[in-house]
């Protein structure tokens, strides 16, 4: 955190371990930390994937890392359990499992030929469509299996038309086509380089809330979205009209058509699929994330703490002060009593909680000094990690620096060149000129193309 109040992180080192236990990853921590002089006390938090090494209560990487350090927050990342959340609601519907599958075949069939590709795209053009999105462009790929499958009788396009050609299928589709947006947004959020716990304490009941919407909206979903429009989509003849989808599905298997209403099929698909993926999916976020134990008492700083529950912010601030702080509680409660009134008619009575946690946390401003137990408080609020993302691009700049031509590089060499990638400087800010003349200080067969070349001294 700089001197004013705003977070920034910072590649440290490249450590080989040489087995996956948590005895070992805890001892190669313990070693880095002396190896750079970083104060222990000074460590509040640990972000971690939530793999069972790093967040096993007996012997886990955090749990002995807690022993030693009683103060520090271990956080399995949001994005990760963002995607098991998604998961878990697909796996506990039948439809919806096979459904994830389908698409991923789907995927394969066009991605691993060229010719079935072009195909698609041939059919997306005469229909006028600019991308190759299942949602958007389903009925140029409708066509392109229908294609595959009449002049060049391919079974897996066949199977995959009988597939995609079905109500259940064309709902789901529109279906995910509402939900996917707030997902997808609520994940981008969680993928931000220097996310906090107000990312979860915010965003994720929104997003709930919007999904909520969608499901309690029944039969009579939104002007503008896209189940709105699924009944709408299946009649029209220049689009999946021309497919008969409904009949398709209602096949039995002894090949004779029941036909069933419109109403029915989205009756059935609603009782069978689209409430229980719901429930599922809310169920999973609030497990998941809206019990956040000791982050959720830092909402003692945030504006609206200052006419809410006194006892139940009293109890937050006890909290608090007892895991992180070593004074003495009742002077962090005096320094709530008077922060309160900067809150109600104060200079942070028109400032979100972020905004006042970094207001808090700087070094700039005179609050730390008015203030110094809450702003120790606002500034560990703060810098506890919620997300693993930075990790994660760590290791991307891993594969991008230590490429098949470069891949004898190791060690040493292999966490500067990774230190210089990811933490700069800028290379625009690159010294060129000085780089060279450090290397050709050294005599070297290798020269330049330019004649009379001082760094190189070629003639």
């Amino acid at each position: 955190m700089d001197k004013n109040g705003l977070l920034y992180s910072q590649f440290l080192d490249l450590v080989t371990v040489s087995d996956g236990r948590a005895d070992t990853i805890v001892k190669a921590i313990r070693t880095i930390l002396t190896k750079k002089n970083i104060p222990t006390q000074r460590i509040y938090g640990l972000g971690t994937d939530g793999a069972a090494v790093m967040t096993g209560r007996v012997n886990g990487v955090a749990k002995q890392l807690q022993d030693t350090f009683p103060w520090m927050v271990s956080v399995a990342c949001a994005a990760h359990r963002l995607a098991l959340c998604c998961k878990d609601a697909s796996l506990g519907v039948a439809y919806m499992n096979s459904f994830r599958d389908l698409l991923q075949q789907l995927h394969l069939y066009f991605r691993n030929s060229v010719n079935r590709t072009a195909v698609l795209q041939a059919s997306a053009e005469c229909l006028g469509l600019d991308n190759l999105k299942v949602k958007r462009n389903l009925t140029a790929v409708l066509a392109a299996l229908a294609e595959e499958t009449e002049h060049k009788k391919c079974p897996t396009a066949k199977g995959l038309y009988g597939f995609l050609a079905a109500y259940s299928f064309v709902a789901s589709v529109h279906l995910q086509a509402d939900v996917l947006p707030h997902i997808s947004r609520l994940s981008r959020l969680f993928q931000k380089e220097n996310v906090n716990f107000l990312a979860l304490k915010v965003q994720v009941p929104v997003t709930m809330a919007c999904l909520r919407a969608i499901k309690d909206a029944g039969d009579h979903q939104p002007p503008g979205s896209f189940l709105s429009k699924l009944h709408a989509d299946l009649d029209n003849p220049a689009g999946l009209g021309a497919y008969s989808i409904v009949h398709e599905e209602e096949r039995n298997k002894r090949g004779t058509r029941k036909r069933l209403t419109r109403e029915e099929l989205w009756g059935r698909f609603r009782s069978q699929v689209m409430d229980p993926y719901f429930d599922g999916l809310l169920g999973s976020l609030e497990r998941r994330f809206q019990n956040l134990d000791l982050l959720g008492a830092f909402h003692v700083l945030s504006p609206q703490a200052a006419t809410g529950d006194e006892a139940i912010y009293v109890a937050n601030l006890q909290l608090l002060a007892g895991k992180f702080l070593q004074a003495d509680c009742n002077e962090v409660l005096q320094e709530w009593s008077s922060f309160k009134q900067q809150l109600i008619v104060g200079p942070f009575k028109d400032l979100d909680q972020q905004q006042v946690m970094q207001e808090l946390s700087s070094e700039v401003g005179e609050w730390g000094l008015l203030y110094p137990s809450l702003s120790k408080l606002a500034a560990i609020g703060l810098a506890i990690p919620v997300s693993s993302v930075n990790c994660e691009r760590d290791f991307s700049t891993l594969n991008r620096v230590k490429t098949d031509l470069r891949n004898h590089l190791q060690g040493e060499h292999l966490a500067t060149c990774m230190r210089l990638s990811i933490n700069g400087p800028p290379t625009r800010d690159f010294p060129f000129r000085r780089a060279l003349e450090l290397f050709f200080k050294t005599p070297r067969k290798i020269k330049c193309s330019q004649a009379g070349c001082q760094l190189c001294h070629h003639h």
